[in-house]
């Protein structure tokens, strides 16, 4: 279930995700999403559904922090920004924004 609204210039809206449970677990959709508190065979889904809807929400780029540790979690995003049809281009983020830990992903503009 994917929500969106706008108020002014302030982008927001909301993902309903399953995590650790379920109960699903509302997501507010903002420019970064921070990966950690899902478990791995959630990302995937998690992932793909916060593209829609940040893309939906008027998000041209977004950051998904995923960390460091052995690049397994970087591995399973990247996997999925190269077969999703939301992402235009996506690479590591710079290091004031995590570097290797997280992915700045370029969306697709709507239309």
């Amino acid at each position: 279930m994917v929500e969106t609204t706008s108020s002014g210039e302030e982008r927001s809206g909301t993902l309903a995700a399953v995590a650790r449970g379920d109960e699903p677990v509302v997501i507010p959709i903002e420019d970064a999403l921070d990966l950690h508190p899902f478990r791995p065979d959630e990302i995937a889904a998690v992932v793909e559904s916060y593209l829609e809807a940040a893309r939906d929400a008027g998000f041209r780029e977004v950051r998904l922090i995923h960390g460091k540790g052995q690049g397994i979690q970087r591995a399973r995003v990247h996997r999925v920004l190269s077969t999703s049809p939301h992402v235009e281009r996506f690479g590591d983020a710079p290091p004031e924004r995590g570097g290797w830990g997280a992915s700045v992903v370029r969306l697709r503009p709507l239309g």
